[in-house]
């Protein structure tokens, strides 16, 4: 038999983000794949992701790596396949180069904007003979379980040896990531979780007449504590509450509380570098209405600390520098899915094989977003969206 005339397989991606780039890049090597998008150009969301920062991955490595990823374990074959090392070269042979932030995170090099990135990638796999298929949204499923596909009224099911889904989860539903697809994989038998806010802010009471007048205001340098996890960096004082890279790790602990007992405690320490101690002694020669200036507190600073303390504890030396040290912060709720980084919820992971095969469906590869697992912002998320559509599709299924 000759085996250079035997047919390739067929692979059929759902799905244009991260996760299914990556999945067409690597399974180019040994099929002929087509991908399908739901809007006019594919990487809508790669471009939103890149407009607060983009960083695409982090410099963290082996065990250090895989210990921000939630459930524990479920991604660390995908990341030891595409560690962020790999990840930045597979960069670095489409001409991306990369560069590390001083906190870890790994940029593409000054001046390059996402669409250069995106734009790299697309002419990836135009050179491996990916066909790109836009505005075709799916819908279903068919009685043999496979994708339903509308284009402008036309109905279609792509013939292909393997499917794979990569429709994102529910945040930015602007950017086509509505998580509509969810009701279509629960009436395959598929177990899934409801979709949750991650990586988001948080409402905290304020006092309005304290605190409203530093919306928008940072706290720099501090450190946040929830369900014995904390995190140094900074948070934005919002109308509602906090948000930023010191909030967002911890949203999971805030929101397992939440879901327990409706309620859940941030512990802000406003001056980490400094212990109570330390505080205690700029304070204990110095009159009370200078307080503020010995610890050098800015304005949305002082607020802070005064809305949540008694005018007895704010003016004694002791209870001042404990609430600066320890101040906790009632949480009532994370805000709207709309408006968060990234979600939680849909297929759980017991549903999916090794290799993120559907178990009742193992010609259905589900990647990325949809995928009920957590990780905090400073690219870990696209890092393990990448991870995953590599893994996925590496090697001949």
């Amino acid at each position: 038999m000759d085996l250079c005339a035997m047919a390739r397989p067929h692979v059929a991606i759902i799905g244009g983000g991260p996760a299914g780039l990556m999945a067409a890049d690597a399974a180019s090597a040994w099929a002929d794949v087509v991908l399908y998008e739901a809007n006019k150009a594919v990487g809508r969301k790669f471009l939103v992701a890149g407009q607060g920062g983009f960083n695409i991955t982090n410099s963290v490595g082996g065990a250090d790596l895989k210990a921000h990823y939630t459930p524990p374990g479920f991604l660390d074959a995908a990341l030891d396949d595409l560690g962020s090392g790999a990840l930045r070269a597979w960069l670095a042979d489409i001409g991306i180069k990369t560069h590390v932030g001083s906190s870890g995170r790994v940029f593409p090099l000054r001046g390059t904007k996402p669409v250069t990135v995106l734009q790299a990638i697309l002419a990836r796999l135009a050179a491996r003979d990916v066909v790109l298929r836009t505005e075709h949204r799916f819908t279903g499923f068919t009685a043999d379980a496979r994708p339903i596909l509308d284009h402008h009224g036309t109905t279609i099911t792509p013939e292909a040896d393997h499917y794979v889904f990569a429709l994102g989860g529910a945040s930015w539903p602007v950017t086509g990531s509505t998580g509509g697809w969810l009701d279509a994989f629960q009436q395959l038998g598929v177990r899934t979780a409801p979709f949750g806010a991650s990586n988001c802010g948080v409402h905290i009471p304020w006092p309005a007449n304290v605190m409203q007048p530093h919306a928008g205001k940072p706290l720099k340098n501090i450190a946040v504590s929830a369900g014995g996890h904390t995190v140094r960096g900074e948070a934005t004082i919002t109308a509602h509450g906090l948000e930023g890279n010191a909030v967002y790790p911890v949203v999971p602990a805030l929101r397992a509380g939440l879901a327990t007992a409706g309620r859940a405690t941030l512990t802000v320490d406003l001056r980490p570098d400094l212990s109570v101690q330390q505080l205690l002694g700029r304070l204990v020669h110095v009159p009370r209405k200078e307080f503020v200036a010995a610890l050098h507190l800015d304005r949305p600073t002082a607020a802070l600390v005064k809305a949540h303390t008694t005018q007895e504890d704010f003016f004694d030396p002791l209870g001042l520098a404990q609430a600066i040290k320890a101040l906790p912060l009632s949480v009532t709720a994370l805000r709207p899915i709309e408006e968060a980084i990234s979600s939680v919820g849909g297929i759980a992971p017991g549903e999916l094989d090794a290799r993120f095969a559907l178990r009742r469906h193992p010609h259905l590869f589900v990647i990325g977003e949809m995928v009920d697992w957590d990780a905090p912002t400073g690219g870990f998320l696209l890092q393990g969206c990448f991870a995953m559509g590599r893994y996925a599709m590496g090697t001949p299924s």
